[in-house]
């Protein structure tokens, strides 16, 4: 178990010096390519939770350490092993045992009986320790104390909702291909694999608890797909229908690109500008038997591959905090500063102008953002509205995130 332990507390180590969860994840799993299935599923498993919990575990050793620690691995090791105390089913002694183990091939063994002392007073001190991050904001909804202040200023009602859901075991939510079979047909098929699910309307089905994808019947003939509710709700706004000329203008992994072909018989052109990005868009097309043109590009730097004629239909998925998707990356709560948004901000209205041109007279489109920051959404829509006067909203929603779908905001936008 130490050996997940130290892992675990590199995981952090990375995300803690500006490394996505999901990269420090694949440099662990080649750091220990011996680790089996179990074990990179039990990593996986500690590095979410720990970055889920946080500021509640550097609020508890503030608590049982009056000093701070001077090796900073340390305090990583302890955060872990406090994490698997509290959430997980490992036994209490084996956990404490193996940090002790884990402390003694660090600084020298000189901080054993320091790492066995905290652990051991957490679970005698639990619940006054408990009472001690509910009295602390930041503790108590594990977010930073900046997020937390700007989420009650602009949802004064839902912010706390908001903070919840964000510290929840996201749902698995399905796409059902409609080219390929009806969603109640799919629904009855995975009653019969002995997977419990429910329709959400349109495409969507989730699950009751998450499975793999092989285990899903029929995903590798194509018939599903696993995309979000709120994701999916791009492709119905876009008002499709056959022999449109479409744009999907950021469009790796591809869910989007995919659901709207799903949809309609559509021209379509998917560009992105990481074309390793790109292959898995290709790949889930061939999976789902659909085709579209790839494009590997910056969508903002036109003149490199439009090729002249307008489209009909722009999805435009900017790039933005992902503050609507903390659930399922718990890493990015951690990783934004106050800061960001400007630049976001500028990163998007560049792309939206520069792909606003491209657009048939009579076209539409979405604006979307995984976001639920105003800065990144309704502020943005405003302005773009004042620079184009041949443009207008049709309709604008923020979905916040909740039990049935993340958070996501659409603005579908016409030329006159």
């Amino acid at each position: 178990m130490h050996r997940i332990q130290l892992l675990a507390a590199g995981l952090l180590e990375k995300v803690e010096g500006g490394r996505t969860l999901t990269e420090a994840l694949a440099d662990a799993q080649r750091q220990a390519p011996d680790l089996t299935p179990a074990e990179r599923g039990a990593l996986q498993d500690i590095g979410y939770g720990v970055l889920r919990h946080l500021a509640e575990w550097r609020r508890v050793l503030r608590q049982l350490l009056p000093k701070p620690l001077p090796e900073p691995q340390l305090e990583r090791v302890l955060i872990v092993a406090l994490h698997q105390l509290e959430y997980t089913r490992a036994a209490q002694y084996a956990v404490v045992n193996e940090a002790v183990t884990l402390a003694g091939r660090l600084a020298r063994g000189r901080f054993k009986g320091l790492v066995n002392a905290v652990l051991r007073n957490y679970l005698r001190q639990r619940d006054e320790l408990k009472a001690a991050v509910a009295a602390d904001d930041e503790a108590r909804y594990n977010h930073p104390r900046w997020w937390i202040k700007a989420l009650r200023r602009h949802y004064p009602q839902d912010w706390q909702a908001i903070l919840d859901m964000d510290n929840q075991h996201p749902p698995m939510t399905l796409r059902v291909n409609r080219r390929h079979v009806e969603p109640a047909a799919y629904l009855q098929r995975l009653r019969d694999a002995g997977i419990e699910a429910e329709c959400l309307g349109e495409e969507a089905i989730q699950l009751a608890r998450p499975v793999g994808v092989r285990e899903l019947p029929g995903f590798a003939d194509g018939d599903v797909s696993v995309q979000d509710q709120g994701a999916q709700q791009a492709a119905y706004r876009l008002d499709l229908r056959d022999g449109l000329r479409v744009l999907d203008a950021c469009a790796a992994p591809g869910g989007k690109t995919c659901h709207m072909l799903e949809l309609a018989d559509l021209d379509v052109t998917a560009l992105d500008v990481d074309e390793t990005r790109l292959g898995r868009v290709a790949d889930n097309l061939a999976r789902l038997q659909l085709s579209a043109r790839l494009v590997a590009a910056d969508a903002g730097d036109t003149a490199s591959w439009w090729d002249g004629v307008p489209f009909d239909r722009i999805l435009a998925d900017v790039p933005c905090s992902a503050s609507g998707v903390v659930r399922r990356h718990p890493d990015i709560k951690w990783l934004r500063r106050p800061g960001d948004f400007a630049e976001l901000a500028r990163q998007q209205s560049a792309l939206v102008d520069a792909l606003w041109p491209l657009l048939a007279s009579g076209g539409k489109m979405l604006y979307a953002t995984c976001s639920i920051f105003p800065e990144e959404n309704r502020e943005q829509l405003a302005a773009f509205l004042a620079r184009h006067a041949d443009a207008v909203c049709l309709d604008d929603q923020q979905l916040l995130p909740s039990e049935q779908h993340d958070g996501f905001y659409y603005a579908l936008l016409a030329k006159r």
